[in-house]
């Protein structure tokens, strides 16, 4: 499994590269933007890439900009910039997660696994193959989310994700912490802001895509839902 490790540091990359062999995986390199680009289009089997924000030339949000037309693979930003909307800014974009330099390469290595092990996870088969909720229809297998004109909604693993867990309890209320933990698959820390900006992104995407739907409520004080 090829993971796409992009920083203007070399340093840094070997130190990821080490960690990423000793878990089992292939690490692919980049220095810059476009050598990552460049990357992702000889090598269409990458399923992972670990990022920076502040590389000369073409920075890590437009590098996010560029993969998001035509590919979900899971992005984890590792940055310098640890401001609030440097991560909010990130998030929106298109990343899957944020770690703040420096960093501790056993989490960077977790957060890996665990994006991986949510974008490769079936749903329980108790659940239906295809859910159909408002204006939508979300197809297990193949992560589709299709609008009544047709339209697929082109959604993040973690997207579809959150949108699945509520779609599959219609009317249940799950908390932020509770979405974190059963789709990021990972015990909750500080989880409510993450949480609330893919839920933010996730609503623009439904509601550009269906002329402002609104399929996910906000419960003020205890979570989101979907109703039945």
């Amino acid at each position: 499994m090829k993971i796409l490790i992009v920083d203007d540091d070399k340093e840094i990359v070997e130190l990821l590269s080490i960690y990423v062999k000793n878990e089992g995986y292939e690490p692919i390199t980049a220095y810059s933007g476009k050598e990552a680009l460049s990357r992702l289009a000889t090598n269409p089997d990458i399923k992972l890439m670990i990022l920076d924000i502040m590389m000369p030339s073409m920075n890590g949000i437009d590098v996010i900009k560029e993969v998001r037309k035509d590919s979900q693979i899971p992005i984890i930003i590792v940055s310098a910039k640890t401001a609030d909307m440097d991560k909010i800014q990130g998030l929106i974009t298109g990343a899957d997660d944020y770690v703040s330099k420096p960093f501790n390469p056993l989490e960077v290595m977790a957060r890996v696994k665990s994006l991986l092990r949510r974008s490769e996870q079936q749903v329980p088969t108790q659940v239906p193959d295809t859910l159909e909720v408002g204006p939508l229809t979300i197809k297990k297998d193949s992560h589709e989310v299709i609008t009544l004109t047709g339209k697929n909604i082109q959604l993040t693993a973690l997207e579809f994700g959150i949108l699945y867990l509520l779609a599959s309890h219609p009317n249940r209320v799950f908390s932020a912490d509770e979405i974190f933990e059963r789709v990021w698959q990972q015990e909750s820390v500080v989880s409510a802001k993450t949480v609330m900006v893919h839920v933010s992104h996730l609503r623009d995407k439904i509601e550009e895509a269906t002329g402002g739907e609104k399929v996910i409520e906000t419960v003020w004080g205890v979570g989101y839902k979907v109703a039945g």
